[in-house]
């Protein structure tokens, strides 16, 4: 089997110096036959052309970038959030995405009720279901870390996100993002890793840099930084999931400067090195 077959690459890993076309030719030219394509770079190109280059250089599209965002108090924004994600929901099922990554949204501008905000988004999820499950798209929430509550997203945990699940009923139209850079602090991880068994729609890498300098915009490479990476894709694949392990790096100050085949390399050294390999022992 090619080492690199279950490797995904982000477009958020280059994201700054590759447009969609780029990006799905250049991952190809490199190897890499997954991609995690962003709303706004499709956008750019419509998704029934992107659906043509995808198919056409072999690569499938992991996940899709992202809906949701829905926790305004005014109803008008609310309603433009809810039809842009149902038009997320169309292009992720233009594009045979594996799932729509769903994003909650934080605190609406001069609001500080966060159960309020977390209430608006499940209301719009319920709305949103139908119309997932009649386009054969999985909605794949994905819990954020606490530190950017309050501007990205009301979910914060994986226990959350479970019970977000169980609350809306399950179904295969619900799903969970796993992304170890939101997720690896949390001392329920492990359980609720276990819980999430047959929900788990996407699986993301990266690393948290010991003096991070940015809540959202200094990610590291893989083996830069602190978390047992390793440890979490055996916890995560024990649940049955097979699917990609997907780089997913948002780095304004490194990596977004760097020369995206350099990246793309780079990642690939590391995902054999630090993601591929037989879990560490101390």
């Amino acid at each position: 089997m090619d080492e690199f077959s279950r490797l995904a690459i982000n477009q958020f890993t280059t994201l700054q110096q590759w447009s969609l076309s780029e990006a799905i030719e250049g991952y190809a030219r490199h190897g890499v036959h997954a991609i995690g394509v962003l709303r706004d770079k499709l956008l750019e190109i419509g998704a029934t052309e992107a659906r043509r280059q995808l198919r056409a250089h072999d690569v499938k599209a992991t996940c899709y970038c992202i809906g949701g965002l829905l926790t305004d108090s005014d109803p008008a924004l609310f309603r433009a959030n809810l039809e842009a994600t149902r038009q997320a929901i169309d292009e992720a099922a233009e594009i045979e995405a594996g799932c729509m990554v769903f994003v909650a949204g934080g605190l609406p501008e001069g609001s500080r009720d966060l159960p309020a905000a977390r209430s608006r988004c499940l209301d719009g999820l319920a709305e949103l279901l139908p119309y997932a499950r009649e386009a054969g798209v999985t909605v794949a929430l994905e819990p954020l870390h606490p530190m950017i509550c309050a501007f990205r997203s009301c979910l914060s945990t994986l226990g959350q996100a479970n019970d977000w699940i169980e609350e809306l009923g399950g179904g295969p139209e619900l799903g969970i993002v796993v992304d170890v850079y939101h997720v690896w602090w949390d001392p329920d991880m492990e359980v609720e890793i276990e819980r999430a068994a047959g929900r788990i729609s996407s699986f993301h890498v990266c690393d948290w840099l010991l003096e991070t300098t940015d809540l959202r915009l200094d990610r590291g490479m893989m083996g830069d930084g602190v978390i047992d990476i390793r440890r979490i894709r055996d916890l995560v694949e024990a649940t049955g999931y097979s699917g990609c392990r997907e780089v997913e790096i948002f780095s304004a100050r490194n990596w977004w400067r760097r020369d995206p085949d350099e990246v793309v390399e780079i990642t690939k050294a590391r995902y054999l090195s630090e993601v591929n390999g037989p879990a560490r022992t101390e």
